[in-house]
Formats: structure tokens, C-alpha cells, sequence
């Protein structure tokens, strides 16, 4: 299974120091492969032009100066624009300027023009860590008044690559060529909205540069499909999982509809609901294919599954909390716990001893928070939450010993150990009633594939991501709801 690695700015140089020191290729080789790359996304565009190159007198300002040079070769107009002192350049940047003084290439502090066919940002790239000022600043802003496409080399300058956080002011980019790595801020927000098209280019930073040190994050870019074991031509209905879905509360039906039904569309065999009795007709007139069965029958029903999904939708009433207190006390099989599940745990610390000691006995557990939910189980405000998910998911999935799919605009999938699943597909069309609902039903439907629950849950979180951006292809963002992301789970597998 190939994954996509997501790095820290720390980690980003690290490999680069060990593909320059311990593989052995130079630092200037890397920087004009990644003035190569660059150039050859600009010539893929335009055959010539007028180009803008604003360059800081770090790494990335050495790149945007070998560019310079590689497309005047071409017969573009290149013009640099130098921001900060040259004296205290680093040494890969000083030789780049006494290369780059045998080319008809403009150096100046201030750009000669108001429009070029492209603007270059090479100021900062990876590792800023402090506010935009002075005249950082006032390049940042002169730069997007000036018209013309604006591609950054790296990252856009002023975004955080380990967060995405804006540092006071960034560069809004139509396009940003990234190397070697893919950067963690390039995929959160606000910085994702500021890096326009991203183009990861190889420059010789690779696998062989981790040395035993893998990145702490990755995401899925493959095909959906590809991700799933093959599906038994000999199998039957029990073979492809059986779930047992907690869902629904008195004449609220529409959670548990929409989880069956994705359970369904995520390839499981069988799906019985536990829920009222009142919710009878209108479940079986919406997911025919599903079993029927009352609290009564919970008992019966873990020993018959192979997956138990509990929450959606089963209100915080002393029966939903006496129907997970006997999921956890006597159930052995892989656990699915979402929305009102997450909210009766956060309020009863019973429950939490249970969980606790199940996680810690090895059963397969996923907890599925959103922000909101994540705030009541943990005591952190959502807005504390928001700036380190990755951070708070790994401590509730320590807590607890299972995995935890911390949800929000972006969702990172946690464990105990090892490095977490950062999700990058799916859009705000997905905020919408019921979405968790269908991906609740679709994690179960995994688990019962997946051996590895971590796995599973990353997976789940994927495919419902891509589920979602095919809805949203065909209703739009505003006109998405969630039985439309159900219904779309089939199309991307």
C-alpha cells in the first residue's frame, strides 16, 4: 500500500541534511533539481514570458535564484526582487548570485514592473516560525497587488509548515510546487486555501533519507478501491461481515437508516439495528435489506456479530446507557462507538473504566469525535482543540487504548503508537446532518474487513471523504446531504 508522507518543517530537514550528508549529494544538486522542477511546471504553461522572483537570502531564496538563472536560459525576462541582507545569506544562496551574475538577469530590491506573466515567492519556504514584519511584510503585500500568476517554491511564505497557521500575513498562491515531501500546512487549513495547486516534485529527498525515521503523518492519494482486500468469489452474506448497529431513539429513526445503509454500501454482508420498536416501519421501508431487533435482543446480537457499531442517534436516556454499558461490559468484538455513545462516556465514568479495561485487554475499539465531542470527553476547549488534534486525539487514544478518528475540516486518525492517518479529501458540503452517521456505518463495514482497526478507521475516513466529493460533484457543497454521501460510497469503490 503506498501512502503519501506529510512532514514537519524539523523532519523536512532533517532528510535533507541526511540525503546531503550521509547519502552524499550536494546541497546545490538538490537546489537546482528544485529549480528544475519549477521551471519545467512554468514551461509546461508558458513558452516565455516576464518573470517576478521575490527572493529571501535563505535556501528558498537560492532556489528562486538558480530559476532565475534556468529560465532566462530559456529566453524568459527575469527579474529578481531581493528582500533581506545578502551579507548573512547562507552560503548555497551567495553562490547561486555569483552564478547568476554571468545571465541577463535583473537584481534589484524593488520590482521593476506592476505585471509579469508569472511571479515567483521564494522568500521563506519551510520553517518559519514568527510573525511577518517590517519589510517581510511589506514584500508580502506589495507582491499581491502585483498581477500576474503567482507560484511558491516549497510552501507559500508566511504559512506555518508544521500547521498551516497563518504568521500575520502570507503569500496567496495560484500554485505551489513542493519538494521532495508533501508539508503539513500545504493540506491544513488556512494554509491549504493559500497554496493553490500543489505539485510535489522529486528531488532526489526520498525514503533512503528517513534512516529508521519515518514521518509522524501520512494520507492515502490511491484509488479507494485499491485500498480494500479482494472481496472472496466464494464468499456468502456471513463471510463479508455481519454489524450489529445501536442506532436510533423513540420515533428517530434517521441515524440508524443512515448508517445501515452505508454499512451496506461499504460491502457488509448482513446489518441488524437495535432500536426502538417504534422506528420498525421506517427502517425496514428504508433498508429493507436490514435486520430488525430491540434492546432485547442486544444480548443475542454480540454474539451474532462481527462488528458492533453504537451512538448514532440513541439519545443520552438511562436504556442507551444501561445498551452501552452491557457493549462494553460483555461484548468481545470489534467496537465502533460514535455521537451519543461519545456523549453518555463523557458523562459517566463507569463507562470510561469500561472502556478502558476493554482497550487495555486488546479489544479493537474506534472512537469517532468530533470537536465538540472531543471537548466534552477531554475538558479542552474546542477552540484549544482545534490548533493540535493530532495532539489530543493521540492522548484520548493513550487514555483509552483504542483508535481515535478525531474529526473536524480535516480529521486525523490516532493510536496509541506510531505515526496518524492526516485526511485530506472531502469538503464543506459534508457539514451536514447525518454525515457522521454514514461514516460511522461505513467504519463498521471495515472493521469487519480490516485486521488492523487503525487501518480500518483511516480508510473508512478516506473512502467517506471521497464519498463526499463525489456527492458534492453532483448535488453541489450546498445542496449535499448525507444519504447522497451514503449512496456515493459504492461509486468509489
Amino acid at each position: 500500500m503506498e501512502v503519501q508522507y506529510l512532514v514537519t518543517a524539523g523532519e523536512m530537514k532533517e532528510y535533507d541534511g541526511n540525503t546531503i550528508d550521509r547519502i552524499g549529494i550536494p546541497g546545490m544538486v538538490l537546489m537546482e533539481r528544485a529549480a528544475l522542477a519549477a521551471r519545467e511546471f512554468i514551461m509546461g504553461r508558458w513558452e516565455a514570458g516576464s518573470a517576478l522572483i521575490l527572493a529571501g537570502t535563505g535556501n528558498n531564496g537560492g532556489d528562486g535564484l538558480a530559476l532565475a538563472r534556468l529560465l532566462s536560459e530559456k529566453g524568459w525576462e527575469a527579474e529578481v526582487w531581493c528582500v533581506g541582507n545578502t551579507e548573512k545569506a547562507t552560503g548555497q544562496w551567495k553562490a547561486q548570485r555569483h552564478i547568476l551574475e554571468n545571465y541577463p538577469v535583473d537584481f534589484g530590491s524593488i520590482p521593476k514592473r506592476s505585471e509579469y506573466t508569472i511571479i515567483v515567492d521564494a522568500l521563506f519556504g519551510v520553517g518559519l516560525s514568527r510573525e511577518v514584519t517590517g519589510e517581510y511584510a511589506k514584500a508580502v503585500s506589495a507582491l499581491r497587488e502585483i498581477k500576474g500568476f503567482k507560484l511558491a517554491l516549497d510552501l507559500p511564505s508566511g504559512i506555518d509548515t508544521d500547521t498551516g497557521k497563518v504568521w500575520g500575513i502570507a503569500v496567496k498562491a495560484d500554485a505551489t510546487v513542493t519538494f521532495g515531501f508533501m508539508k503539513r500546512g500545504l493540506g491544513l487549513y488556512p494554509g491549504c486555501e493559500l497554496a493553490g495547486e500543489i505539485i510535489l516534485a522529486d528531488i532526489g529527498i526520498n525514503k533512503k533519507s528517513f534512516y529508521g525515521r519515518e514521518p509522524g503523518a501520512f494520507t492515502f492519494t490511491e484509488e479507494p478501491a485499491t485500498l480494500l482486500p479482494p472481496r472472496a468469489g466464494d464468499g456468502n452474506k456471513g463471510t463479508f461481515g455481519k454489524i450489529l448497529l445501536l442506532a436510533g431513539s423513540v420515533n428517530m429513526a434517521g441515524a440508524a437508516v443512515l448508517a445501515a445503509r452505508a454499512a451496506y454500501r461499504m460491502g457488509a454482508g448482513m446489518v441488524k439495528v437495535i432500536t426502538p420498536e417504534e422506528n420498525r416501519a421506517v427502517l425496514q421501508t428504508a433498508v429493507p435489506e436490514a435486520l430488525f431487533g430491540t434492546q432485547w435482543e442486544l444480548g443475542d446480537g454480540l454474539e451474532w456479530a462481527d462488528v458492533v457499531v453504537a451512538g448514532p442517534g440513541i439519545g443520552k436516556s438511562q436504556s442507551a446507557s444501561n445498551n452501552l454499558r452491557q457493549i462494553l461490559k460483555y461484548g468481545k468484538k470489534p467496537l465502533v462507538i460514535d455521537a451519543d455513545g461519545l456523549n453518555l462516556l463523557a458523562e459517566d465514568t463507569e463507562l470510561q473504566q469500561l472502556l478502558a479495561a476493554q482497550g487495555e485487554k486488546g479489544r479493537k475499539i474506534v472512537l469517532t469525535p468530533h470537536v465538540g465531542e472531543l471537548s466534552r470527553l477531554t475538558g479542552i476547549p474546542v477552540q484549544e482543540l482545534k490548533q493540535c488534534l493530532d495532539r489530543y486525539g493521540k492522548e484520548l487514544a493513550e487514555r483509552f487504548h483504542v483508535t481515535v478518528a478525531a474529526k473536524d475540516a480535516r480529521t486525523f486518525v490516532c493510536r496509541e503508537r506510531g505515526s496518524f492517518y492526516l485526511n485530506l479529501c472531502g469538503n464543506s458540503g459534508m457539514a451536514t446532518a447525518g454525515s457522521g452517521d454514514v461514516l460511522s456505518g461505513a467504519m463498521g463495514a471495515l472493521l469487519a474487513q480490516v485486521e488492523d482497526p487503525f487501518m480500518a478507521a483511516a480508510m473508512a475516513v478516506y473512502i467517506h471523504g471521497k464519498a463526499g466529493d463525489e456527492a458534492a460533484s453532483r448535488m453541489g457543497l450546498r445542496g449535499c446531504m448525507a444519504g447522497d454521501i451514503a449512496e456515493a460510497l459504492s461509486c468509489c469503490l
